[in-house]
């Protein structure tokens, strides 16, 4: 009986088919772009838990002025923990300088990123909608805040299919420390087929689970299991043409089979020469673990992948990622150490490689942090006015576009919501973001949703 068959099927399967990796439209190619990319791929430096702009990218002389006094522009209802009803202005610790031709004012806690300041194109004036980190990054990962929506990588995967047929076209390489808030669902394929979902590697011992071939069982043997399944597969096919699920599993069984030769290649990085694992920090304590992932994420993008997500923080507490209740100086020194050396040197190797020109580097986290004090020396969630920066190709480099207010609380010019960043990514992709619609529940989705500008100002 066929329903014997999928019991059969699940069993026997059970390890390559919880990958659920991709299925044949991503293995075709997808569909053509709507207009000529600028960009193949995409890597995410995803700073978890909100990074501060007045104390990395928008430096805020008022705020010296009004130390010790309530600023005019706070609301206590923007405030996520703040109690206090009028908080006081909370000067940044660290000190500014310009940097490159470009003149770009960068903190003193980026030492090695301020000497690549003219490939950066740094966004001031962002703004999202939540002040909580659940809906927050639910909405920068895919656009909506609530959760069950693709996430951004299911989409270019769902638009424009995988460039590899041996790697996963969207990959998250996650902190030791634990995943973000949400876990998988930062990464889901949503209401998609999950053969758009992204693939999590771990930080730690074996990238890829359930990627091996079970013990005592020789790769002879896998293969014509694999076999096996594959002719199964294709007779229940045949009997029903309709159930286009069976492709999909055919499929990824198919890449699960390539993966386990292609991806012990591409996270093995012994072949790399010593003076890339210095550049990234590889042999440093401090820079070694997020230096390692930007390193695999220049050997994934290599090798065709479409969009690499890193994370830079865990989900253990504010401690671990960069949510600076309390202790900014302590939190910011410690998650800028961390990255500083790693990023500089992914920006300088694709730059080498000839690799910049067709990737989009994007950075920045779920939201920034307030220009007022919260408890002992920390901040609190903003989602009125933070910084993000891209760089690579079709961007400007070496510029600066629109302004939070003259604290850094809101912004002000040239805003740019989660929606226009998204869109502008998808633009660079070569996709219309307006276009680009999967029909779920009898709606045409968007990653989008229905808003969303190109922000053209940016692209060169």
């Amino acid at each position: 009986m066929w329903t014997s068959r999928r019991r059969f099927l699940q069993s026997a399967g059970a390890g390559f088919g919880s990958l659920a990796l991709t299925d044949l439209l991503v293995a075709d190619g997808g569909p053509a772009p709507h207009h000529p990319a600028r960009v193949d791929s995409v890597i995410f430096l995803f700073m978890y838990g909100g990074p501060s702009q007045v104390d990395t990218f928008d430096p805020k002389p008022a705020l010296n002025e009004w130390a010790g006094k309530p600023i005019p522009a706070y609301r206590k209802e923007d405030s996520f923990f703040t109690n206090e009803t009028k908080p006081t202005a909370f000067p940044s610790p660290y000190s500014f300088q310009q940097y490159g031709q470009s003149g770009m004012w960068i903190s003193e806690k980026y030492p090695h990123l301020s000497k690549h300041a003219d490939k950066l194109c740094v966004i001031r004036g962002m703004h999202a909608d939540s002040n909580n980190h659940g809906p927050a990054l639910t909405q920068m990962n895919s656009g909506f805040i609530l959760q069950g929506h693709p996430s951004m990588g299911s989409w270019l995967n769902y638009g424009l299919g995988t460039a590899t047929r041996n790697l996963p076209g969207y990959v998250v390489l996650l902190d030791k420390r634990g995943a973000p808030v949400n876990g998988n669902l930062n990464w889901s394929n949503g209401f998609m087929p999950a053969a758009y979902q992204g693939v999590p590697f771990r930080p730690t011992g074996v990238p890829i689970v359930n990627l091996a071939n079970p013990d005592g069982v020789s790769d002879s043997q896998q293969r014509a299991r694999l076999e096996m399944i594959r002719e199964f597969n294709e007779d229940y096919a045949r009997a029903d043409p309709a159930e286009s699920a069976l492709e999909a599993r055919i499929a990824s069984y198919e890449l699960a089979a390539r993966m386990q030769t292609n991806a012990p290649e591409v996270t093995d990085l012994s072949s790399e020469p010593a003076f890339i694992k210095q550049a990234y920090g590889l042999e440093q304590d401090t820079t070694a673990d997020f230096g390692r992932n930007c390193l695999l994420a220049r050997r994934l993008v290599e090798r065709g992948v479409r969009m690499v997500q890193l994370y830079s923080g865990g989900n253990r507490g504010p401690e671990e990622a960069w949510d600076a209740h309390k202790k900014l100086v302590e939190n910011h020194d410690r998650q800028c150490a961390q990255t500083d050396q790693p990023i500089a040197a992914l920006l300088q190797d694709l730059e080498q490689r000839g690799l910049l020109d067709r990737t989009l580097v994007v950075w920045g986290g779920e939201f920034g942090r307030m220009p007022t004090q919260q408890g002992s020396a920390g901040r609190d969630h903003n989602p009125f006015g933070f910084t993000m920066w891209l760089a690579g190709g079709g961007v400007r480099p070496g510029i600066t576009y629109g302004e939070t207010d003259e604290f850094g609380y809101r912004a002000v010019k040239d805003k740019v919501h989660v929606h226009d960043l998204h869109a502008t990514i998808l633009h660079l992709l070569g996709i219309d973001h307006e276009q680009l619609t999967f029909r779920h529940k009898s709606r045409n989705f968007r990653l989008t949703d229905v808003y969303g500008e190109v922000v053209k100002e940016i692209i060169s």
